[in-house]
């Protein structure tokens, strides 16, 4: 399995999930803010799936089982607390990720690495201090937030899963993946979810091409005005 084509796909999924809160963010300002995000990610993803082919063919027309990315992603929105959940957990695993691979600088993908750094440090920052107001908020906005956390907890374990082409110390990036997600938690006075991460009681086969039933229902609306129009362009 390809990296680019994995974080590409990682990247162009969540893009997606974050731009279906256009019109529903709670505030004017956080509809800029995902919305912003959500463009961050699908420029990574056009640069990722670039190297891998046509990336209209490979966005819009491939079954969802050959699609690599994580179950994370693919997850539904859920509240405002759930999907700031989701962009802590994956926004702290792509900034380290693409810290090491800027570091390297012996990979095809150092060049993206080194610009989209950048990025997902400000999308870490946002899931962070989200992830503060919340936890550390009212009983009900506390008690939902712990809900996301939670329920996601069992989708992380697959983010350090080894990428063909990449030689990184996998089980250090997680070590820094889980001290600075228990670091927020604490700070938000959220507790550390003592579920699995990996194993049988957890999920993730994501870069295996199997998703779970809300990503059929998410690639059937992703990909519907593209099949539909075949070769149309604005």
């Amino acid at each position: 399995m390809s990296a680019a084509l994995a974080l590409g796909d990682d990247a162009l999924v969540l893009s997606h999930r974050l731009g279906e809160w256009a019109g529903h963010a709670p505030v004017l300002e956080e509809e800029v803010a995902l919305a912003n995000i959500a463009l961050d990610l699908l420029g990574q993803a056009r640069v990722l799936l670039s190297q891998m082919g046509d990336e209209d063919e490979l966005a819009y027309l491939r079954e969802e089982r050959a699609f690599r990315n994580l179950q994370l992603v693919e997850q539904e929105n859920g509240d405002f607390a759930h999907t700031i959940a989701r962009q802590l957990y994956f926004s702290t695993f792509q900034r380290l990720l693409y810290g090491e691979l800027e570091e390297a600088g012996d990979s095809s993908l150092a060049p993206l690495a080194a610009k989209a750094v950048k990025e997902v440090a400000y999308h870490q920052d946002h899931a962070e201090q989200w992830t503060l107001r919340l936890g550390d908020g009212t009983s009900e906005s506390h008690e939902r937030m712990q809900r996301g956390i939670d329920s996601l907890w069992r989708f992380t374990g697959e983010m350090f899963q080894p990428l063909e082409g990449l030689d990184l110390d996998w089980p250090g990036l997680e070590s820094s993946w889980l001290r600075s997600v228990t670091s927020v938690l604490e700070r938000a006075t959220l507790s550390v979810p003592s579920g699995a991460r990996t194993g049988a009681w957890s999920a993730g086969a994501g870069r295996q091409g199997l998703h779970t039933e809300p990503f059929g229902r998410m690639l059937a609306e992703m990909q519907h005005l593209h099949r539909s129009h075949p070769g149309a362009t604005w």
